[in-house]
């Protein structure tokens, strides 16, 4: 064996095949989507077209995770996906990669940061209603009563009443519905495939969807049009994007989906810090009340997940995540 054989074994080991590294993994991948999603609400009003601005973003994602992937994957692993799985990973990253970043991102140049943040985590819940018949993951009352808990959270911190709804908003449900179809097939998928593979693959094949969008529609002049600091603000959230689907698909592999979407909730927690931050004033009563509703429905979710994945002795990938009253 080689050198950098030897190398890439290491890597891939750093991160062990267990539900408590799913979790923590996807703690971090809510803090990098909490922050995503403010640092987006800026971005897009950089670059006049949002579907130019998505597809120069997910280029950037994409070259990070393929120098990555060159370091964990090895040829014979790409050798072995059949043909059924490429098919899969070609719709994965049309869908995932694609068509719902370009929803997301045009409804988010419409809507406002805390109605794209708040219709974009409501995907635990849409995750959780396929997960059940389609992954046969067990929802039970203690996790039920926490996701009940989110919803909850998540009213006070932007009540129905203060929610405007109009097109940006429905693109932004169309595109979580899209990622919430995607975690599905993606939690499948990783139980076979190796996580780099699905990561790059999911935003290359998306990448080339958007492109063909750009250049169909017209938009390829715009790019030369961008001004200095929107290609900074591009290259700064490409990287965060990176980091985003690294984490988001590790944890993925390694825990149940519903679990990882309700901790993704915690990111509204990091949204609305940073917005009180720029605001420079305290948050109101009932948004610290709705954070700490969140940030305790997810923790709690967490804790449970370990416990019970340990109690049970399925922290092992490829194994259907336990409820959470075991």
């Amino acid at each position: 064996m080689t050198d950098r054989h030897v190398n890439r074994a290491r890597i891939r080991r750093a991160i062990p095949d267990t539900v408590g590294w799913g979790v923590g993994l996807a703690v971090v991948a809510a803090a990098i989507s909490g922050l995503a999603i403010w640092l987006n609400a800026f971005a897009v009003k950089q670059v006049p077209d949002a579907a130019v601005y998505t597809t120069l973003k997910n280029g950037v994602a994409g070259l990070v995770l393929l120098a990555i992937s060159t370091r964990l994957v090895r040829p014979a692993d790409l050798r072995q996906i059949r043909r059924r799985q490429g098919l899969a990973l070609t719709m994965v990253g049309l869908v995932g990669g694609g068509v719902a970043f370009l929803l997301f991102f045009s409804g988010l140049a419409m809507a406002s940061a805390p109605s794209a943040a708040f219709i974009q985590k409501t995907m635990f819940v849409w995750v959780a209603i396929l997960a059940v018949p389609l992954l046969g993951e067990r929802l039970g009352v203690t996790q039920l009563v926490a996701l009940g808990v989110l919803i909850a959270g998540q009213a006070l911190v932007l009540p129905p009443r203060n929610l405007a709804w109009g097109t940006g908003e429905t693109m932004i449900l169309a595109a979580t519905l899209c990622w919430a179809a995607e975690v599905v097939a993606v939690r499948r998928f990783l139980r076979a495939v190796p996580t780099p593979i699905v990561a790059t693959g999911r935003l290359a094949i998306g990448l080339v969807a958007l492109v063909g969008f750009v250049a169909v529609t017209g938009r390829t002049a715009g790019i030369l049009a961008l001004r200095p600091e929107a290609y900074g603000w591009i290259l700064l959230t490409g990287l965060v994007l990176a980091g985003y689907v690294g984490t988001w698909f590790g944890a993925l592999k390694r825990a149940p989906a519903t679990v990882v979407t309700s901790i993704l909730v915690g990111g509204a927690v990091i949204t609305g810090g940073l917005q009180a931050l720029a605001k420079g004033g305290p948050p109101s009563v009932d948004l610290v009340a709705g954070y700490l509703l969140i940030a305790a429905a997810a923790a709690a979710i967490a804790w449970l997940t370990i416990r019970a994945g340990i109690a049970v002795g399925t922290t092992r990938t490829g194994t259907t995540g336990p409820a959470l009253d075991a």
